[in-house]
């Protein structure tokens, strides 16, 4: 069983990271283009977003019509969470990451399979925000 949900996850990774390339969203000039509204704006990244949206809700509607999952004993379905100091700070960070370079972590990990050397850094950056909030939420004992 684990075998199998393992296959089934590399192949919606795999998925969603030819969705990804399809799409046109590992081009970091295309994301910035979508950003500048005031500017040359480029709508595609709008339709990405509109089919990711119009895919999640069809999953939900067919997960809320099931009695458990087919690889799992239950369903993992998040729970609405308070707004935290530390949920906008991590928005903002994310926002002005995605503003400066036209990559979230999706993209780039999809670019850095490939060998895209812009993305390398990138990476590398998100690698260490990472480790340092482990740090730091182990050291304040979150």
């Amino acid at each position: 069983m684990d075998t199998l949900r393992s296959a089934v996850g590399l192949l919606a990774g795999l998925l969603f990271g030819f969705g990804l390339a399809l799409s046109g969203m590992m081009d970091p000039a295309r994301v910035l283009g979508f950003l500048d509204v005031a500017g040359a704006w480029d709508p595609s990244l709008a339709f990405v977003l509109a089919g990711a949206v119009a895919v999640s809700a069809l999953g939900y509607l067919l997960v809320s019509r099931m009695r458990k999952p087919v690889l799992a004993q239950r369903f993992e379905i998040p729970r609405n969470r308070p707004i935290t100091a530390s949920l906008i700070a991590g928005a903002v960070l994310f926002g002005i990451g995605w503003g400066l370079v036209g990559l979230c972590p999706g993209p780039a990990l999809v670019g850095l399979t490939l060998g895209l050397p812009q993305v390398i850094g990138f990476v590398a950056a998100m690698v260490v925000g990472m480790l340092l909030h482990r740090f730091t939420a182990a050291a304040s004992g979150r």
